[in-house]
């Protein structure tokens, strides 16, 4: 029988981020004299790519958005490796998910060679049959392309994939892409109003009723 391709979300799912960020966002804004955002602002900031992040960080300040967005990947890339760590659970989950012979990914509205440079770091890009990060080839979630893509590449059916997130952007691109869903509640997304097929408090929880 085939096994199920496990798709998940980066930033709020596999790994805690928002330090790291919070300095990359902070250093922009302190380059334009802007006093500094506290965690749950920046955090709330979050899950839309690094062009909204920006955006939404500016707080409708007169600034080039795309000068700003430069300043704020410069930062965040020098400090990405100073708080950022995967939440308890992961590692044990994705080892039992990959003992049991299901392909995983991992696709992130987070630019693409942050995505793969943050896993290597962590020594969690092992556990991954496919990494796709933002970029200019595919719409970003909640758009299904990249969840598409990935299936593509692993030669996966959509019923036979789960997409695993924190946040709305993962329900809604699971449900356009016509996947199941899991809403991770540890995280720090917003879920809206979006329905999903299981939450689960860790991910050694999600490997424990899909195995």
């Amino acid at each position: 029988m085939d096994k199920a391709l496990i798709i998940f979300d980066l930033d709020g799912t596999l790994i805690d981020s928002r330090e790291d960020l919070r300095t990359g966002v902070n250093l922009m804004r302190a380059d334009y004299g802007m006093q500094p955002l506290d965690l749950s602002t920046v955090s709330s900031y979050i899950g839309n790519g690094a062009e909204k992040l920006a955006e939404r960080s500016l707080q409708g300040a007169d600034i080039p958005l795309s000068e700003a967005l430069t300043l704020m990947r410069k930062y965040y890339t020098e400090h990405m490796f100073e708080h950022t760590a995967p939440y308890p659970g992961v590692l044990d989950g994705l080892k039992r998910l990959k003992e049991n012979n299901n392909k995983t990914a991992v696709v992130t509205n987070k630019p693409h060679d942050s995505c793969v440079a943050i896993l290597k770091h962590l020594k969690m890009d092992i556990f991954f049959d496919e990494i796709l990060g933002a970029s200019d080839t595919f719409a970003l979630k909640p758009a299904p392309d990249m969840l598409e893509e990935v299936m593509h590449r692993t030669s996966t059916l959509p019923e036979k994939s789960w997409m695993v997130g924190d946040n709305y952007t993962d329900m809604e691109s699971g449900r356009h892409a016509k996947v199941k869903t899991c809403f991770v509640t540890y995280g720090f997304g917003v879920l809206k109003d979006k329905d999903y097929d299981l939450a689960v408090d860790s991910l050694i929880q999600f490997a424990e009723k899909i195995i």
